[in-house]
């Protein structure tokens, strides 16, 4: 992709980021993702069209409410500059266009279920489900428009493949691996699946190896124990997206 294409996708990464943050703090308690309009978390005043421009109203306001000054909470304008960060890192890296909007999307719904699992352990099945349908959706039209028509058995053997392993380790240990968990692998394994068997191998693979390096370093560290649960969901999301990014370079690590 060129330059101006990759720039208008993150910019559009940002603004999808500002809507994920109004994703994550409403859909958890059940609320409405549709209105109310947006809201100063502290003092409920409604925000400002000028106060609601993707990071740059946050660091002109530096941070804080107009109405009372309360300071939000940065997790929002992390949301938005990770997601306009992923949303041009696959720009740039995916082989043909028809392929940017189901791995904008998978990047968008990782974003979002990282944040809540991290934030309630917890991976709503009311994102997961209507995602696994708009992905497959656009997957169907990027082979439409790659006439790579095998990628979509690809897709439907890879999600298979990877909820089937997180399914058995669910029923092994279900203390160590909620249902979520085994719902957003299928929808992971199933875009990775797309691209490659082995990326899809890839993916699962490097979810246990940062999950695993990340629990001893808190182990060592005194910040869990044992019997804490780590949620998995955000690991998921990162050897997900490392494996779309990086996929046949690191699947050369493994293979036969």
């Amino acid at each position: 992709m060129n330059a101006i294409t990759i720039a208008y996708v993150g910019l559009l990464g940002l603004v999808i980021g500002s809507f994920l943050t109004v994703v994550v703090h409403r859909v958890p308690s059940g609320g409405s993702i549709v209105g109310p309009r947006s809201y100063c978390p502290t003092c409920h005043t409604p925000i400002r069209a000028i106060d609601n421009i993707p990071v740059v109203s946050y660091v002109l306001r530096r941070g804080r409410c107009r109405s009372c000054n309360a300071r939000i909470h940065p997790r929002y304008v992390i949301l938005e500059l990770l997601t306009g960060a992923l949303f041009a890192a696959v720009a740039a890296r995916v082989a043909s266009p028809w392929e940017i909007p189901a791995y904008c999307l998978l990047a968008a719904t990782l974003v979002a279920l990282s944040a809540i699992d991290l934030m309630y352990m917890r991976i709503p099945s009311k994102i997961v489900y209507p995602s696994g349908l708009a992905g497959a959706v656009l997957l169907v039209v990027a082979s439409a428009g790659t006439h790579e028509w095998s990628a979509l058995l690809r897709a439907l053997v890879g999600g298979a493949a990877a909820l089937g392993v997180i399914l058995t380790i669910h029923l092994i240990v279900p203390r160590g691996m909620g249902f979520g968990d085994v719902r957003l692998a299928g929808l992971c394994g199933g875009f990775l699946g797309w691209l490659g068997y082995w990326v899809d191998v890839t993916g699962i693979w490097l979810s246990f190896i940062v999950g695993g390096a990340v629990a001893v370093v808190l182990l060592l560290g005194g910040r869990a124990s044992k019997g804490s649960h780590v949620p998995f969901g955000p690991f998921l999301a990162v050897g997900t997206m490392t494996a779309v990014f990086l996929g046949p370079e690191l699947a050369h690590l493994h293979l036969p």
